[in-house]
């Protein structure tokens, strides 16, 4: 299952994954025409799952219905997330970008590594591969403050998932992105200075983030568990 795969690195992933041979269960959100387009152009092997995963009671609906489609699931890429703002000159907008912030793009893949990790326990293993995103290492700048921490607790999360489970065949996963060329940069249009200032002169594609992505998800690397993918274009080099 890949959440948030009606488009940006979530589409990539779902088309790089069923390339592989894999049936992807494609969750998304609001993007109803997208995610439709995209299982068209995929055929068969695909279904697809709408949910807000704001809602915890939409979270275990998602889960259940992915994972009843073809008597479990052996991935979830947790790709489902924004960058939500959290003003701080304002308590209530500071306030409300917090539990934002903390709902999507933490609790929510939270909740659903669980899911995936009671799932895997009954099916001998599996493999998680968490979204995270390179302000999870630097933090984010001062209007996504919640963002930066959120992605970071997500971050803490798949490294705890990898240590405690690891005995049990269950393989957890971080890939940490900069600037992708999504709607998200497309809606900020970067300009000629901040693309000269990337060591690659360019954001960087979905499709990179989905191969590494595809490749975690293959097991051919076991022993890279608890490992984050920094993706960036050098952008930032820890």
């Amino acid at each position: 299952m890949v959440t948030g795969a009606s488009r940006g690195i979530g589409r990539a992933t779902a088309v790089a994954l069923h390339r592989e041979g894999a049936h992807v269960a494609l969750h998304y959100g609001n993007g109803k025409d997208s995610a439709q387009a995209t299982a068209d152009q995929l055929g068969e092997r695909v279904k697809l799952v709408q949910g807000d995963l704001r809602d915890p009671a939409e979270r275990r609906r998602v889960w259940a219905e992915a994972a009843g489609w073809r008597d479990g699931v052996d991935v979830l890429v947790n790709n489902a997330g924004a960058w939500l703002p959290s003003e701080i000159d304002d308590a209530d907008a500071w306030r409300q970008g917090w539990e934002a912030n903390l709902e999507l793009n933490l609790l929510a893949p939270a909740e659903l590594c669980r899911e995936a990790i009671l799932g895997f326990r009954a099916r001998g293993g599996g493999i998680i591969v968490n979204v995270t995103s390179r302000s999870a290492h630097r933090g984010d700048d001062a209007e996504h403050l919640a963002y930066g921490a959120a992605k970071g607790g997500l971050l803490a999360l798949t490294k705890g998932i990898a240590r405690s489970y690891g005995k049990e065949n269950i393989l957890a996963y971080a890939v940490a992105p900069g600037w992708v060329a999504t709607d998200i940069a497309a809606h900020l249009a970067p300009s000629d200075e901040m693309l000269h200032s990337l060591p690659l002169g360019e954001l960087t594609p979905p499709e990179d983030v989905a191969e590494v992505i595809t490749f975690l998800a293959s097991g051919r690397s076991r022993h890279s568990t608890g490992a984050t993918i920094d993706i960036t274009g050098a952008d930032y080099v820890r």
